[in-house]
């Protein structure tokens, strides 16, 4: 099978289970004040909370919030439902070990760069020392290294 077939059969299996999902969608009629959703339905609202979010922008009686709930349970579930889908508010980052290899890979040409490019600077500026105005070259070396050094720092955390 080529690969555009398995994503055609994909995105039909999905449909079905998008629609499983949203059976149990909050705003049914099955929650009134007698029998309002409890920590469990909240829960699952929060799971399902992305999806209907998408279907209530279409249809006005799907909401995404139980309105008819037992209170602090029912939020709790709630959170509880959406930080679960979503990954808290961590939102750490893990290396592999290929990418941290990468980064040290990267880290060490930026160092060689910086040596060779203070380096040509140092020599360039002895060059022109000999030929008078010592301090005043003595000055423009720190500020392009200062620059230099930033800029390269800048260059390398980038993304």
């Amino acid at each position: 099978m080529n690969s555009n077939m398995l994503n055609y059969q994909r995105h039909i299996l999905l449909l079905p289970l998008i629609l499983l999902l949203t059976s149990c969608a909050a705003g049914d009629a099955q929650f009134n004040a007698d029998s309002p959703a409890g920590f469990w339905y909240g829960l699952w609202h929060g799971i399902i909370s992305v999806i209907s979010l998408v279907i209530h922008i279409f249809n006005d009686s799907v909401l995404v919030y139980e309105t008819d709930n037992s209170g602090g349970w029912y939020d709790f579930g709630f959170l509880l439902g959406v930080i679960a889908i979503w990954g808290g508010g961590s939102h750490a980052s893990v290396k592999s070990s290929a990418q941290k290899k990468r980064d040290q890979e990267w880290e060490e040409i930026g160092d060689k760069v910086e040596i060779k490019i203070m380096q040509k600077l140092k020599q360039w500026a002895e060059d022109e020392q000999s030929n008078g105005n010592r301090e005043e070259w003595e000055e423009i070396g720190d500020k392009v290294e200062k620059k230099l050094k930033r800029i390269i720092r800048e260059w390398a955390e980038k993304d």
